[in-house]
């Protein structure tokens, strides 16, 4: 196209679900609204839980909290936008300000991804190699594949950033999302977007395939090593370790890779639908993971009973 004819955009439009009726834009906005409050308030209390026990302060919990903070980084990034959009009915956003919350959504989604797989391989060095699981899984090391994952999760957003701001914005400037993401905006440009579209594939299944590889390896190896304990208690005990990672991982991976592999073997969806699926997995999991670090990992939610009969305690002796 001759540069002539190209108009730039200098503000984008989020729509959100393109078949939502005005009518429900209250409703939605304030369903949003709660789920963002309770993600917050859930990593907070985690967080909070972490930082003032020092029994909680380990590798295994080091990872989690750099979910915690991801999660709570990532739902800020892509809801805040999305609830202004049906509670102000405002969904406009910059030019730049639309391409770093494309890097941001797809940053602390590869953090996440690479996070996850960290969390698998503690779990591996603690049930298979048990006896030398504290000199394996130091916190000097533990931090090496934290950072690791903060840092390699930089590469790919940064790739689809460059590759995709200067293209040529001429078309519609209404994104047809919940929030900016790179296929979104890449459909804007005025040009051939295969070349761009495939390299974000790649990425993608790098980042989801590598780690889940990761995860599966160790999971795999995991239940060999269980099934060879001899008594069912003892199995069980072992196993159980595993099944707060084991729904968090499913969470956020399955969804995931069912989303990007039907997108590319012609699989259709209505644009509503296709958008409550994405909303879900990213959304839902950052909510539920607290509860599932809480509820389900015994050191955790020992600790939270403790300090809530705690808190019991001061406010009977307050009232008394």
């Amino acid at each position: 196209m001759p540069a002539g004819n190209v108009s730039f955009v200098k503000d984008f439009v989020i729509v959100g679900f393109p078949g939502l009726q005005p009518h429900y834009y209250g409703l939605v906005s304030a369903i949003l609204f709660l789920v963002y409050v309770f993600t917050i308030v859930g990593n907070a209390v985690f967080f909070a839980l972490f930082v003032m026990t020092r029994s909680l302060q380990k590798p295994v919990y080091y990872c989690i909290i750099n979910v915690v903070v991801c999660d709570a980084l990532f739902s800020t990034t892509t809801l805040l936008n999305i609830i202004g959009r049906y509670w102000f009915q405002d969904g406009t956003i910059s030019f730049l300000g639309c391409f770093l919350q494309m890097f941001f959504v797809h940053y602390f989604g590869s953090v996440s991804a690479c996070l996850l797989a960290v969390m698998a391989i503690d779990r591996y060095a603690a049930i298979c190699f048990p006896l030398r699981y504290h000199s394996i899984m130091t916190n000097r090391n533990a931090f090496i594949l934290i950072l690791g994952s903060w840092l390699l999760g930089l590469i790919g957003p940064l790739m689809m950033i460059i590759r995709a701001y200067p293209l040529p914005y001429c078309a519609s400037n209404s994104i047809v999302h919940c929030y900016c993401d790179h296929i979104a905006i890449t459909t804007l440009a005025c040009t051939d977007r295969e070349e761009y579209s495939y390299p974000a594939f790649i990425h993608a299944m790098i980042v989801l395939l590598g780690s889940l590889a990761v995860i599966v390896f160790s999971y795999c190896t995991i239940i060999v090593a269980v099934l060879r304990i001899s008594s069912a208690q003892g199995r069980m005990k072992t196993f159980s370790t595993c099944s707060p990672q084991l729904i968090i991982i499913a969470l956020f991976f399955l969804p995931r890779c069912f989303n990007y592999l039907s997108s590319n073997i012609n699989i259709k969806f209505s644009t509503d639908l296709r958008l409550v699926i994405i909303m879900m997995y990213s959304l839902l999991p950052p909510m539920i993971n607290p509860l599932i670090y809480c509820l389900r990992t015994d050191e955790v939610k020992k600790v939270l009973i403790k300090k809530l009969k705690r808190k019991k305690i001061d406010i009977k002796s307050v009232k008394t």
